[in-house]
């Protein structure tokens, strides 16, 4: 039996083997600044640009043709693009608001949403409910009901709180929410429920550890000294103590909703020293999650790969740590102090990361193989399947189309580049 799939990823391998940097586009950073995010629409026909000076760019990414400037956008940075179908997408600031847009009628806002005290560096949307989900670096998780959104806004409530908070990210069949911090915890959400309410103290605790790149997943080892003492707050506001760190996990079969896991990302070469987890992503598949790491001095950054781990722990006293390191890379630790956004492909077989002035495309192994069909025992290296530069400045994003062979980087001097294959 032929495998349609297999064949179709035969060819795109073969595309991506020929891609060049077929088309620029230069903006002017008189105007709009860095670009911290990229954003296609879910049919590809949309490529948005989030810009450093409150701008939003809008191009035809197959013309390479500037389509809008929503010149105005927000009153300060703006930091990440959603889209909540082909038409409706969300943008959010550092001017602590987040933004709704119609493709249809640009020369307005749907409406603006007020809720967040601090930055807000991301958005997420669960298509099942039709609730949005933001988290900013005033600690806070955001969930607005976009239901019942009028002019004024929509309904929305405080889901989650955490210090440290960096990116908050959710599986894409929604049943768990991962959020990283720049303290090097990881924290999971099992079997969420956005609609159940989170009181502050409220979600069982699972225990916390450190990831292992090990066969042996399902050993009790501590975490070390962060094991004490959790970003999350409690209700007494003081650390986590070792009685409410060992209480038993009853996540796998009946399990609470919202059951939190407290994790420290193992990364190679810094067990003993601290990490901040500045980027975070999901496999389109939910088989792993993708983190861009940097040490606590700032002179080394990682991309590394953790698998999901599932099912019943062996030793019913240690629950199973949810991720297992299997693959990671070394990356270039260029523009200190700015977040890198690395992506996977719609497929789920290559990573895009940004890499100095260019990026990175990585490979599981050489043939581009699904990460189930190479999983390693121990941790391997990322395969480095091609190095494409077309910047003259460091690389602070990049992403896929959903639809064409094609992805677009954006740089700290504010240009845009498309990749595609030429023969």
């Amino acid at each position: 039996a032929v495998d349609p799939a297999r064949d179709t990823f035969d060819a795109m391998t073969g595309l991506y083997g020929a891609i060049q940097p077929a088309d620029s586009v230069s903006l002017s950073t008189r105007t709009h600044g860095a670009v911290f995010n990229l954003e296609y629409s879910p049919d590809g026909s949309v490529l948005t640009v989030a810009c450093e000076q409150t701008e939003v760019l809008l191009f035809d990414p197959i013309s390479s043709k500037h389509i809008k400037t929503l010149s105005e956008a927000h009153e300060d940075c703006v930091n990440n693009i959603r889209f909540l179908d082909n038409r409706l997408f969300a943008t959010c600031s550092d001017d602590t608001t987040i933004a709704l847009w119609d493709l249809r009628k640009l020369n307005t806002k749907v409406c603006t949403l007020h809720g967040h005290t601090s930055w807000v560096k991301n958005i997420e949307y669960d298509t099942n409910t039709r609730l949005l989900v933001t988290s900013g670096f005033d600690g806070n998780v955001i969930i607005w009901d976009t239901n019942r959104c009028t002019e004024d806004g929509c309904p929305h409530k405080k889901f989650f709180h955490t210090r440290f908070l960096m990116r908050m990210r959710l599986t894409p069949d929604c049943s768990k929410m991962l959020i990283s911090t720049s303290s090097g915890y990881l924290l999971i959400l099992h079997d969420l429920d956005l609609n159940k309410s989170l009181e502050v103290g409220s979600y069982p605790i699972l225990r916390a550890r450190r990831t292992t790149s090990s066969s042996d997943i399902t050993s009790s080892g501590s975490s070390g000294p962060r094991a004490v003492g959790s970003p999350c707050h409690q209700s007494n506001s003081g650390p986590l103590s070792e009685k409410t760190l060992s209480r038993p996990s009853q996540r796998e079969g009946g399990s609470p909703r919202n059951s939190l896991e407290v994790l420290t990302p193992e990364v190679p070469g810094e067990r003993d020293r601290g990490n901040c987890i500045t980027s975070l992503q999901l496999h389109p598949k939910g088989w792993a999650t993708l983190l861009r790491c940097s040490s606590n001095t700032d002179d080394q950054e990682w991309t590394c790969v953790y698998e999901f781990q599932e099912g019943a722990p062996v030793r019913p006293v240690s629950p199973r740590c949810s991720l297992r390191l299997t693959h990671c890379i070394e990356e270039a630790n260029v523009g200190r102090g700015y977040i890198k956004e690395l992506c996977f492909s719609p497929d789920g077989r290559m990573i895009s990361s940004p890499h100095g002035f260019g990026i990175r495309l990585l490979g599981f192994d050489a043939h581009c193989s699904e990460l189930v069909d190479c999983l390693p025992r121990e941790a391997s290296p990322l395969r480095e399947i091609r190095s494409l530069y077309s910047h003259n400045d460091v690389v602070l994003t990049t992403k896929f189309s959903p639809t064409h062979c094609q992805i677009a980087s954006g740089c700290l001097s504010g240009r845009v580049s498309l990749y595609q294959p030429k023969f």
